[in-house]
């Protein structure tokens, strides 16, 4: 604490501050009734740094530590642990933090292990996936796959597949579950190439391929349907020049070239793929795709200019830019590539500031109107005030405020017992008041966003802000 007074970096402060105690209660007071119907496990993980970082501290540099709630027969149990990576295991025998982060000096790491061609920790800390009765907790930058006990959050290791995957893989794969089968994708900062690869419901990776680029790329996520995958070339790029001239990884936004989607089939090769170009951007997270005749339709968020620290006065602190390139004014975005005739055809969806989405992951690259997207509050540090849901074949949304002062998680949705529709059950989210400094998690109903919460279930410590979450639902944990 004294640490991040000294520093003044927001991203240890208040509702961001890290947590130090690992703990497991089962008897959670719930304001209002959890669903009878709800069963199984909302895991969300985030940057919890366990020693005083070194250098200034980037909200993306803290270890990954898992928050989770298990809801069966109306009861919630909470539970938190850190993903015990490997990086972690060699401060924890040191006894402080070693490497420096995204906002440090690289040449202070160099002595240290290199991930994906630069010498940054892999943390873990970005986003959690269910596959095969695996939960796996990644990094954003491609790193390890780490296997985590879904109801204990022991972290049993890097899960290889029985050492058919021997690339790294980036946090957001996608699990189409009606096929059982994993989609991912890696990179290199200092190779031009993105990989992209198949791990079936065996256990093993079943199809992996090396797609030539013009340049080292770092998308941040994929896109996926029933018969095809969706790659990205975005301009945004670590100029590797620059960064061995200033010493440290700044992304640089090249506005004069295209955005690049290349369409492959889950299972095809480098000469299968058909690329789009689109108008540039940067986009974080999308939310699903699909085939609709000729065209693969696909809905995300697009931030057309990622690289707003750029324009701050100079001599702004380390604090006020990295404020600024977290503000991450997204919007929703669909775009339709037309297999048959090449063109790209893509426009805006809604005006509104919203990002880290999620819908009903059972329809995931199958036809979707519902998402559940996460809406900016806009103030000086990325904080999420609202749930929107939007219903893309009426064009319409439905918005659910956390309340004053009080902030939230990427929110999935749980389908309830024998759904009749898409949007037949609940959303899900951590809340932290920033001002009380506690947490709770909302349960409300899906196709009454907008109304008070179904059940507040609270939690016997506050849950730090942070970044990815998935639902698990009971059936699969069986599987």
């Amino acid at each position: 604490m004294n640490y991040a007074l000294e520093a003044a970096n927001p991203y240890l402060l208040g509702a961001y501050a890290p947590v130090f105690e690992e703990v497991v209660d089962d008897n959670l007071k719930v304001i209002g009734e959890i669903p009878k119907d709800i069963n199984g496990i909302y895991v969300r993980n985030g940057p919890n740094p366990k020693f005083e970082p070194k250098g200034h501290y980037h909200w993306f540099d803290g270890d990954g530590m898992l928050h989770a709630v298990h809801i069966e027969n109306g009861k919630a149990t909470y539970r938190n642990r850190w993903v015990r990576t490997k990086n972690l295991a060699t401060e924890e025998a040191a006894g402080h933090s070693l490497w420096q982060g995204l906002m440090g000096k690289l040449a202070a790491n160099m002595h240290l292990p290199f991930n994906r061609g630069v010498p940054l920790k892999d943390t873990a800390n970005t986003a959690v996936a269910f596959h095969d009765g695996k939960l796996l907790a990644g990094w954003y930058m491609c790193g390890d796959l780490y296997e985590i006990d879904p109801i204990t959050l022991e972290t049993k290791g890097v899960q290889d597949y029985n050492g058919t995957l021997t690339s790294k893989a980036m946090a957001h794969v996608k699990v189409d579950e009606q096929a059982n089968e994993m989609m991912f994708f890696d990179y290199e900062l200092t190779q031009p190439y993105l990989a992209y690869g198949v791990i079936n419901g065996n256990g093993t990776v079943k199809h992996f391929t090396k797609i030539p680029t013009p340049g080292p790329r770092i998308p941040h996520d994929l896109g996926i349907t029933e018969n095809y995958s969706i790659l990205m070339d975005l301009p945004l790029i670590y100029d590797l020049q620059l960064m061995m001239k200033i010493g440290r990884a700044i992304p640089v936004f090249k506005r004069d070239m295209p955005s690049r989607f290349g369409v492959i089939p889950r299972f095809g090769n480098p000469e299968d793929v058909r690329w789009f170009e689109a108008n540039p951007c940067y986009i974080y997270h999308t939310i699903n795709a699909w085939e609709e005749g000729d065209e693969i339709v696909m809905d995300c968020c697009v931030n057309d200019d990622p690289t707003p620290q750029k324009e701050l006065p100079k001599g702004a602190s380390a604090v006020e830019k990295l404020n600024e390139y977290l503000r991450l004014k997204a919007y929703m975005h669909r775009y339709r590539f037309n297999l048959k005739t090449g063109e790209t055809k893509e426009y805006r969806l809604d005006d509104l500031v919203t990002e880290f989405p999620l819908m009903n992951s059972q329809y995931l690259g199958r036809p979707s109107r519902y998402a559940y997207n996460q809406r900016f509050d806009l103030s000086e540090t990325l904080r999420f005030d609202a749930i929107v849901k939007y219903d893309t074949e009426s064009d319409t949304r439905q918005v659910f405020e956390y309340g004053k002062n009080k902030f939230g998680s990427e929110s999935p949705f749980i389908p309830r017992e024998n759904a009749q529709s898409e949007d037949d059950g609940y959303v899900i989210s951590f809340v932290t008041d920033a001002v009380e400094g506690t947490s709770e998690v909302v349960i409300v109903d899906a196709q009454n966003l907008d109304q008070e919460p179904l059940a507040r279930i609270q939690l016997p410590q506050r849950v730090p802000l942070g970044f990815h979450g998935c639902w698990v639902n009971g059936d699969r944990l069986l599987r």
